[in-house]
């Protein structure tokens, strides 16, 4: 197939200059050449490809330098010239058809009877190396053999991926085709006005403006534009989404407009919740099936923690806005075949130890090891201890501690997660099926072989304790038992990540003032804002009912949160709403001031509202450190 390929390219390329040369001596004939150019020298050094671009870009001129709209008599030339093009990219467009691998095409039975569908199977390679390779990098192998046309993907570059053990620390390249693109409102904004702009741009070209769809599935989630101006109050989600629709009245008529004029593209409406959350709960296929083929799930998003979906056994991670279009749009995207951490957990978490501890204790270790630009994979016999909750909370950090996915395989915790959110019995025994034939599932009552990867890390449950991090990054991890010690030495430091240099004499420093007509005092350390949101903590159940606890608690001994503190909760999806319903614990956050004022990112991403003016006039006058919580 290279082969013959190569001759293709070989011959089109000569009967192309055959073309040219014979329209350069016909217009030789007609007009007096002019003299050479620093244009010309540069369009005659560029490769063939860069010729063919430049030919068929607008304006297009000739070799010496003609623009092909002055003189008439050319464009007859350029029709000679035409049909060649056209074969070529005829020919091209065969070639991209055929897959190289369609030979390992398998039907996947279904118990019953029938099949599920085909799917490209790895085992019938017969190749050993693909038995040892990572999970993660499987999902590239399967990407590669599925999408390989030996023109945007290759028989090299699926060699490559086989041959990851040796090929990977040499920083190779290799094409990748997510299988579908994940956009939240801010960055999915500009996506959708270039997808219109290219519509516009084919209705000007006489085209035919409906061919401009994404070639992959698109899911877009708007939970970036809640803010929240209304806190302490019952009605303030309601009050903070009124405000939200009149600010973006135009961006959301737009948006709405997109879900209806493209195909291939979801948007999730405002007031659904966070971007990660809805999709692991709702949009993570962890397999798909199209038009009868088989394929596992992976996911590049517009935003840094769409990484969280790799809990799910789906892999995924944030991209800039131009690689995100390129994928909708069908391309590959390049990226170097990354090294794997391979990250054993054993043992058990002790009571009372939370999957926020796990995660500032996972990324500590992992900062510290360096994993930036590979990927981690976790596997181990403490995989069994952990919930899907908790492993999509570890997931979801792998941008603090660096790594390109944090990737955790599909096994019977996943399956019973994705009963527990709503997929259908036959859905999650397709997807069992499949990963079982492909060999991309952990069954622990079975022997595990042995996977090679580039270095190794593991972590006994049983020794995380509790812990906080701060005061200014999420990954400066400190034992809850030494917090105390840890504050008043960032006050003695000097001003960086772990210090404010604060004199010793205004350490214990208090400003004074009034809240609508009561008595309040700040002083350094006081917290003004109290949140419970972010994608991190609010998908997890074990989580964000522990603190539903702790208010039950707190109301129970009488303590109140003080009253210039700007309370909120944001929960990540309407589910979270309705546990603390069913569990009777929402009334208690509700007394402590954490009413429900949204569903959407808000204070994660600083759309916290403004403190109250002598809150904030407390701490300008005064210079007293506070904190965000």
């Amino acid at each position: 197939m290279a082969s013959s390929s190569a001759a293709l390219l070989r011959a089109s390329r000569a009967r192309l200059s055959s073309s040219l040369s014979s329209l350069s001596s016909l217009s030789r004939t007609s007009l007096a050449s002019p003299p050479h150019s620093p244009s010309l020298i540069n369009y005659r050094s560029l490769s063939f490809s860069s010729a063919f671009r430049s030919l068929r870009s607008s304006p297009p001129r000739w070799s010496h330098g003609y623009d092909w709209r002055s003189p008439l008599s050319l464009r007859a030339q350029i029709r000679t010239a035409a049909p060649v093009i056209e074969r070529f990219q005829r020919k091209i467009a065969t070639m991209a058809s055929e897959n190289a691998f369609k030979g390992i095409l398998t039907s996947l039975p279904k118990p019953g009877g029938g099949e599920f569908g085909k799917f490209y199977s790895l085992p019938a390679i017969n190749d050993p190396r693909i038995d040892k390779l990572p999970y993660s990098i499987k999902i590239l192998l399967e990407s590669a053999i599925r999408n390989c046309d030996n023109f945007q993907v290759t028989k090299e570059d699926v060699e490559k991926i086989i041959d990851w053990k040796n090929t990977s620390p040499k920083q190779v390249e290799i094409p990748f085709k997510p299988a579908r693109v994940l956009l939240q409102d801010f960055t999915g904004v500009p996506a959708v006005v270039d997808l219109a702009s290219m519509r516009d741009s084919m209705n000007k070209l006489g085209g035919d403006s409906n061919k401009i769809n994404p070639l992959v599935p698109v899911d877009l989630v708007i939970d970036h534009s809640v803010q929240v101006d209304v806190a302490r109050s019952e009605n303030a989600v309601q009050a903070n989404m009124d405000l939200e629709f009149q600010r973006n009245k135009e961006r959301f008529a737009f948006l709405k407009w997109g879900s209806s004029a493209f195909h291939n593209m979801l948007v999730v409406p405002p007031g659904s919740g966070i971007v990660h959350q809805v999709n692991l709960e709702y949009l993570g296929r962890v397999v798909f099936n199209t038009d009868g083929v088989l394929y596992p799930d992976s996911v590049v998003g517009t935003d840094s923690h769409t990484t969280m979906i790799d809990g799910l056994g789906v892999a995924g991670w944030g991209v800039g806005g131009i690689e995100a279009e390129a994928a909708m749009l069908g391309q590959p995207m390049s990226m170097v075949l990354p090294g794997v951490v391979g990250f054993k957990l054993s043992g058990k978490l002790h009571n009372g130890v939370t999957a926020t501890d796990l995660v500032l204790t996972v990324t500590q270790m992992l900062r510290k090891h360096g994993v930036v630009g590979k990927f981690v994979e976790f596997y181990g016999e403490g995989m069994g201890e952990l919930s899907l909750a908790d492993r999509a909370t570890i997931a979801n950090m792998s941008p603090e501690y660096g790594a390109t996915m944090g990737f955790f395989p599909v096994d019977h915790v996943t399956l019973q997660y994705l009963k527990l959110t709503g997929r259908s019995d036959e859905t999650v025994a397709m997807i069992e099926a499949y990963l079982r034939a492909n060999k991309m599932f952990v069954d622990y009552n079975e022997p595990q072989q042995e996977r090679v990867y580039s270095s190794y890390l593991e972590l006994d449950l049983a020794d995380v304790e509790p812990c906080i991090s701060g005061p200014k990054r999420p990954h400066d991890r400190v034992p809850l038992k030494e917090m105390k010690a840890d504050w008043h030495a960032c006050l003695d430091n000097q001003v960086g990540f772990k210090g404010f240099a604060v004199p010793k004499d205004s350490q214990d420093k208090v400003a004074k003032f009034s809240f609508h007509g009561q008595p309040a005092e700040l002083k350094h350390g006081s917290v003004v804002i109290a949140a419970i949101t972010s994608c991190t903590n609010t998908s997890n159940p074990s989580v964000m009912l522990g603190a539903g606890l702790v208010a039950k608690k707190a109301c129970e001994l009488g303590l109140e949160v003080k009253p210039w503190i700007k309370t909120s909760l944001a929960p990540g999806s309407g589910v979270v709403t309705k546990y603390l319903l069913q569990s009777g614990l929402k009334k208690y956050l509700d007394q402590q001031g954490f009413h429900i004022v949204g569903y959407g990112c808000t204070t994660c991403i600083g759309n916290s509202g403004e403190l109250d003016e002598s809150v904030a006039s407390a701490i300008s006058e005064n210079g007293t450190l506070v904190f965000f919580l």
